[in-house]
């Protein structure tokens, strides 16, 4: 009996297509009056994510660990467009506190969350099993992608309860597969992909993906050089997710989903099925 498929089968997209094309958000100003909470936002993913919202006019609470890479994003930001409004709050996602401020400080400011991106995240070295590997740096990883999406979620569903709003996590496609020597990071995001769905059901009104950003040369890669090609560009998740939370992929909400996904093909060849099983969710495939 063939293993079943574990990914969708589109044209395989790395970097903005016709289907995640920003520029009609920049135009209509889709998210003017919306605001945006982003963690991981000083670089890569975060930053790319950060200034495709703002474009689309919304409001940005921004949060990482390295203040003066934070300060680079807004500044940046605000160079495109003085009016723009944007705080910026240095913040651990492992630290409750921290995570709790951030989250407050934006609400305060801004008065609510419409989004949140969950975007913070580490990688180590996969190299040899993890019998051979320090345990506690086995367990930092853990509690970075995994806790500190936890912890962002805790503080922001509330708010997103009140505006039927969205919330998307950083996961991976290693969070489907099993590639030997990366239990540290694969655990955490297949983890966070169950989360995401434990979201859909305690918190109906809000829209909730793990979503995978494609091969991005990031932390994950420098830290793992030669492991892989990285084909796809920051670009890629960013358009993803204006795409995703603009309304458009409401249905596809309550699991995973991939960027590198052609999102046009996926609802004109897997809507129907897709809904009918109730999301791409995990499951556990049973011989016949």
């Amino acid at each position: 009996m063939p293993a079943p498929a574990e990914d969708l089968t589109t044209t395989e997209r790395n970097d903005i297509y016709p289907g995640i094309d920003p520029t009609v958000h920049y135009k209509n100003q889709t998210y003017k009056g919306k605001v945006v909470f982003i963690t991981g936002a000083n670089r890569g993913i975060g930053e790319a994510t950060a200034l495709f919202y703002a474009r689309a006019g919304a409001t940005l609470g921004l949060a990482a660990r390295d203040p003066s890479l934070l300060e680079a994003v807004k500044a940046q930001i605000l160079k495109e467009n003085p009016a723009a409004q944007v705080a910026t709050f240095p913040t651990d996602v492992k630290s409750v506190e921290q995570v709790q401020a951030a989250i407050d400080g934006t609400v305060a400011k801004f008065g609510k969350l419409d989004v949140v991106f969950a975007n913070a995240g580490v990688a180590d070295r996969w190299t040899e099993p993890f019998t051979a590997t320090d345990p506690n740096t086995w367990w930092s990883s853990m509690e970075i992608n995994l806790r500190g999406v936890y912890n962002v979620a805790h503080f922001a569903l509330p708010h997103l309860d009140k505006t039927n709003g969205y919330f998307v996590a950083t996961s991976s496609k290693l969070g489907v597969y099993r590639q030997p020597f990366t239990s540290s990071y694969a655990v955490a995001k297949h983890a966070l992909i169950r989360l995401i769905e434990f979201i859909a059901i305690e918190h109906p009104q809000v829209k909730a993906y793990a979503i995978h950003p494609g091969l991005i040369k990031t932390g994950a890669t420098d830290a793992n050089p030669g492991m892989w090609d990285c084909p796809d560009t920051p670009e890629l998740p960013a358009g993803t997710l204006l795409r995703l939370t603009s309304g458009k992929e409401d249905w596809l909400a309550g699991g995973y989903v991939s960027s590198n996904w052609d999102f046009d093909e996926v609802n004109e060849k897997y809507k129907e099925g897709i809904i009918a099983l109730g999301g791409v969710v995990s499951r556990l495939t049973v011989p016949q």
